[in-house]
């Protein structure tokens, strides 16, 4: 199953660009050019990994890493900026993003990334099935 990355970047060429650089590497890649639409994407579409953007009209991306949290818990964010500092970066891990990038990023150290966080998402997915099973097994021998 391929990875579905949802990338999140007001300039619509940079986003084109990636998104066409990760598809070549088997990522399967949803766009959005804005917290806003990135949002719907999320509540209408199955993503493992979002890329966004920290700087956007509107919505900045803490802003809508959270909401997208709030949605979809498991999927993993990693924050993308050409104008972050030190200071934004940990802000962002501690909010709950898996990565925090600055531009131009290497294609190997965001794919390295994209990957990760898929596996610890996965990992989650997993975790959660377990405790599952035995609490239906552990209802049933109750029964």
């Amino acid at each position: 199953m391929k990875i579905k990355v949802l990338l999140v970047d007001d300039e619509q060429e940079f986003v084109e660009a990636l998104a066409q650089r990760l598809e070549t590497r088997g990522l399967s890649v949803i766009s959005a050019y804005s917290g806003e639409e990135a949002l719907d994407r999320i509540k209408n579409e199955f993503v493992d990994v979002v890329v966004l953007d920290m700087v956007m009209p509107g919505r900045d991306g803490i802003q809508t890493m959270l909401e997208i949290k709030e949605l979809k818990p498991l999927v993993e964010v990693i924050l993308l900026t050409g104008q972050g500092t030190l200071e934004s970066a940990v802000k962002a891990l501690e909010k709950g993003a898996f990565y925090y990038l600055f531009k131009p990023t290497e294609m190997k150290d965001l794919l390295e990334n994209i990957a990760n966080a898929y596996k610890r998402k996965t990992e989650h997915e997993e975790r959660i099935r377990q405790a599952e099973i035995k609490r239906i097994l552990f209802v049933a021998a109750q029964v």
